[in-house]
């Protein structure tokens, strides 16, 4: 590297490696697409598939903190409903 580039690209070594990947970067060609789908996909699960998923259930049934906090808290206390008896089966 001659001097004058060595001044664009700074002495620092976060610099020198910022660099080297800038310019992997803008010599790829079939990389820069790959690496678009890549972020296509990840905006894809990680943010539209997160509202279909994972809906905010709390809201639902509360509204303030603390109204949440005690409907958690009664949901893991709470005994479950005890089923009814199958048909057939003695009591």
């Amino acid at each position: 590297m001659s001097g004058q580039e060595e001044k664009l690209r700074g002495n620092n070594w976060l610099q020198r490696v910022w660099y080297f990947y800038v310019d992997g970067f803008k010599a790829m060609t079939l990389g820069r697409t790959l690496w678009l789908i890549i972020a296509i996909k990840v905006i894809v699960f990680f943010v539209i598939l997160r509202f279909i998923f994972f809906p905010d259930f709390l809201a639902t049934k509360a509204s303030t903190d603390e109204q949440k906090a005690q409907y958690v808290r009664q949901q893991m206390v709470s005994t479950p409903p005890s089923l009814p008896p199958e048909e057939g089966e003695a009591h």
